[in-house]
């Protein structure tokens, strides 16, 4: 039996939806036929908001603190009085700080913690409960390849990802089998986050040393020769949200050009 290509089912909430990697999650899922939910801590989610708007996709926006989970809660009731149940979470909020582990200042390992890792366990049980009612939904979390891989000066953000796959695991185990849950891993993207690492955020040669990779650092190359672009990842985003991986859960993609060599 083939997988159906019918709309999305429900609405789609979507975490760190301001921009990057987010704000195409947000776009591709609208175009697939669902209406969207938008939430981030940026006032500029509904700027956002009203560029999807404009396209004719039917679009609800909140600025909140995935790390708070009354914000949450608040958030997630909001959107489904506005747009209807929700079929979808899409977790992709997001922070990066980076040093060595040995001098790190404990204010970025909790800022690590509280968005990467307390974000997704607050919007997963919050909607995760919806859906365990209804019989049905799926959820996917943005994490990344440095949840597998070590990074120098990256152990905070690993660590905290890696806590996002394990909760997104388990929730999905515990609401099988109705509801699927799954990660996508991206690995450098042309987003803020990743430019704020390069020389200068302007110049598009910052990409040239990322593919490159470094050995100094242990850091792998890309051998696909490119650093992602957002809709690379909101894909297979959407991929995993829709009937088309119905029987798929549990899971994590990567989506890395190759960068961890398959692991």
């Amino acid at each position: 039996m083939v997988a159906s290509t019918a709309p999305l089912r429900g609405t789609s909430f979507i975490t760190g939806a301001a921009g990057g990697i987010g704000a195409a999650v947000a776009s591709a899922l609208a175009r697939a036929g669902s209406p969207v939910a938008l939430l981030d801590h940026d006032e500029a989610v509904h700027e956002t908001a009203e560029r999807l708007r404009g396209s004719g996709a039917e679009v609800y926006s909140v600025v909140a603190d995935v790390a708070d989970r009354h914000a949450v809660d608040l958030a997630v009731a909001a959107a489904e009085r506005r747009l209807g149940p929700i079929g979808v979470l899409a977790n992709v909020a997001g922070v990066l700080r980076v040093g060595p582990v040995l001098d790190l200042d404990d204010r970025d390992w909790a800022a690590c913690l509280a968005v990467n890792a307390t974000g997704v366990w607050n919007t997963g049980r919050a909607v995760g409960r919806l859906m365990r009612e209804r019989g049905a939904g799926s959820i996917v979390t943005v994490a990344s390849n440095a949840a597998a891989v070590p990074r120098v000066g990256m152990a905070a953000y690993a660590a905290s990802k890696a806590a996002s796959v394990m909760i997104t695991r388990g929730l999905g185990l515990e609401l099988a089998p109705h509801v699927r849950c799954n990660v996508v891993c991206p690995g450098s993207t042309d987003t803020a986050m990743q430019r704020a690492l390069w020389p200068d955020p302007e110049d598009d040669g910052g990409a040239d040393a990322v593919v490159a990779g470094s050995p100094e650092s242990f850091r792998l190359g890309i051998p696909l020769g490119r650093v992602a672009d957002p809709a690379d990842i909101a894909d297979v985003v959407v991929f995993l949200a829709g009937d088309a991986s119905r029987h798929i859960t549990l899971q994590s993609l990567t989506v890395d050009g190759g960068a961890t060599l398959g692991v």
